[in-house]
């Protein structure tokens, strides 16, 4: 075989071992029920912040932490920990999307993503 079709049975098998490692970790839109059931994988969260429930933010071992309760679409209410600060206008958002994992008895988000459909509307 020649030296140029080696590179290239190399380049191929490297390219389809980058699309599926690509397609097997994509991130997963669920609801708290089954992030519930596959602990330490990362998921998409759709929901609304329940308004009447406290959002609490303190320092906690030097790191800044909010925690608050989400309403996902099965209607289940879960309390979140977010190791950061509370974006502006959080309790203004219609919609949260969280993107994190369990770990232990609570949804630690990573990434917090609000809606907030009021500033897009036309006065």
């Amino acid at each position: 075989m020649r030296r140029s079709h080696v590179l290239g049975l190399v380049f191929i098998a490297i390219a389809l071992g980058a699309i599926i490692g690509t397609v097997y970790n994509a991130d997963t839109y669920a609801v708290f029920a089954e992030a519930r059931a596959n602990p330490g994988r990362e998921f998409h969260i759709i929901g609304e912040l329940v308004k009447t429930r406290p959002v609490k933010e303190e320092v906690k071992d030097n790191t800044l932490t909010l925690t608050f309760t989400m309403r996902d679409s099965d209607n289940e209410e879960v309390e979140v920990l977010y190791f950061g600060g509370k974006p502006q206008d959080f309790e203004k958002s219609d919609e949260v999307v969280l993107i994190g994992k369990y770990e232990g008895e609570h949804f630690v988000a990573s990434s917090l993503l609000l809606k907030c459909p009021s500033k897009y509307n036309p006065t």
